[in-house]
């Protein structure tokens, strides 16, 4: 038996998924409804990703809720149940994931603690073929002719520096779980995101003290309008250019919110839409109530005192940042680039490595699962074809070196490092669907019964 460093590793011609998430379980969903093998990893022991709460390390907390309503955050051919609410908790998700995952058939597939230290470009074929070396934690080194990544965006925390000689607490919020890490603590919580906000609200309902420091002004979209969840009502007005829309929301906000600097929030300094939304409508409540107090960005701090933009000073035992993660893909990072926003076609195709993609990458202002549901079957689509060398994969192969489609819906979003990659959803989607019809490629999935009748059929016909 050859067992020199030189000897050639048999390739195992299926696609390899890695982990078990939302992103992951739509691919796998997608590669099984087009026939295709895969292996599936995932380092944790179930299904779910980071709405397990119970897995090690997940940037998930007891009060967490989805921030897109059920009615428009489902996989194709599977939504939330009908008793779910409209903006479902972390349990909630949960559950449906996993539901999700054993009505196709693919809780069994699931490759559980398996962890990937590693993937390298291997040598290519004789054939001109791409491989890619996976290397796991036992040590085994499978090669695979594709892999997709879906270890998602969520997981690897931004902590800016704090000037200054603070000696309290610094946390970031991926570390918080419950309402009662702050019970007697003097609370300042560091961001302007919808995490940052929840648990703000948390901290104003356990902490001796809350405050929320924001660098800047957002616009702040109340979770229900007219007792209907938000993105319904303005889901309504999508077919209208974005630019067009914001000019009849906009207004419409301001109504609805009032001043935000009446309660010592910044006027927002850019307009709708140019950021990620943030959904909430407790935030307000507790600011109007006194329980949350809101001061603008920190300029240092020293011992516990925080001295902030405005000159004002306050103590705090602890600070919490809320402020972000990095998309890093640490297993592949080299081949995925910028770890805040990797340069993917569509946002989940490798322009530069033939054979590597990655779902659940994509930073937009609508709800996620819809897209990277779509991305899933338009890479099922496409090794589908190009296995049996249709002309359609051909042209996508081009396109995803050569494409470069606007994305912005015609928004300038802002210039931060979260903005940079960023997508509108409806231009997202429009493109998307557009490129598939001309490609001939479905985009969405079956229900659970149709996707089994139709495996059964196959099976009959295979026999």
């Amino acid at each position: 038996m050859n067992t020199s460093p030189t000897a050639v590793r048999p390739v195992d011609t299926t696609v390899c998924v890695i982990g078990a998430g939302p992103a992951g379980l739509a691919v796998a969903r997608a590669l099984s409804e087009k026939g295709i093998d895969y292996t599936h990893l995932e380092r944790h022991t179930q299904a779910g990703g980071l709405w397990d709460i119970e897995n090690p390390g997940p940037p998930m907390y007891e009060s967490a809720h989805f921030i897109s309503s059920r009615t428009v955050s489902g996989f194709s051919g599977f939504p939330m149940p009908d008793d779910y609410p409209d903006y479902p908790g972390h349990a909630q998700i949960l559950a449906y994931l996993r539901s999700f995952a054993d009505a196709y058939g693919l809780t069994p597939r699931i490759r559980f603690g398996s962890t990937v230290t590693a993937i390298d470009a291997a040598p290519s074929s004789a054939a001109g073929t791409p491989r890619w070396r996976v290397t796991l934690a036992d040590g085994t080194t499978p090669e695979h002719e594709r892999v997709i990544v879906c270890t998602g965006s969520q997981w690897h925390p931004f902590i800016p520096e704090i000037p200054g000689s603070y000696t309290g607490e610094v946390r970031h919020s991926l570390d918080y779980r419950s309402p009662s890490e702050f019970a007697g603590k003097r609370v300042l919580i560091v961001g302007g995101g919808n995490s940052a906000c929840d648990i703000a609200c948390d901290a104003a309902r356990s902490a001796q003290r809350a405050a929320i420091s924001m660098r800047r002004g957002y616009w702040f979209i109340p979770k229900h309008v007219f007792g209907m969840p938000s993105d319904i009502v303005g889901g309504k007005g999508s077919f209208l250019p974005k630019p067009v829309e914001r000019a009849i929301l906009q207004p419409v906000l301001k109504l609805l919110t009032g001043d935000p600097t009446r309660l010592g929030l910044q006027k927002p300094d850019h307009k709708l839409f140019e950021t990620h939304p943030v959904l909430n409508s407790q935030l307000f409540h507790y600011l109007q109530h006194g329980d949350i107090v809101a001061r603008p960005g920190i300029r240092r701090a020293d011992e516990l005192s925080v001295e902030f933009t405005d000159g004002t000073r306050e103590e705090f035992d602890v600070i919490l940042m809320a402020t972000g993660y990095r998309h890093r893909v640490p297993v592949a990072q080299r081949y995925f680039g910028d770890e805040q926003h990797p340069d993917l076609y569509l946002n989940c195709v490798s322009r530069d490595h033939a054979g590597l993609y990655g779902v659940g990458f994509i930073e937009t202002n609508s709800g996620a699962y819809g897209l990277f549901d779509q991305q899933a079957h338009l890479l099922a689509s496409f090794i589908a074809g190009s296995r049996t060398g249709e002309a359609a994969a051909a042209e996508f192969e081009r396109l995803r070196i050569a494409d470069t489609p606007d994305l912005s819906g015609g928004l300038h979003f802002d210039s931060s490092p979260r903005h940079r990659g960023y997508v509108d959803a409806d231009a997202y989607v429009k493109y998307v669907k557009k490129l598939a019809r001309r490609l001939g490629w479905a985009l969405e999935g079956e229900a659970p019964d149709a996707a089994r009748r139709r495996s059964t059929r196959a099976a009959e016909v295979a026999a």
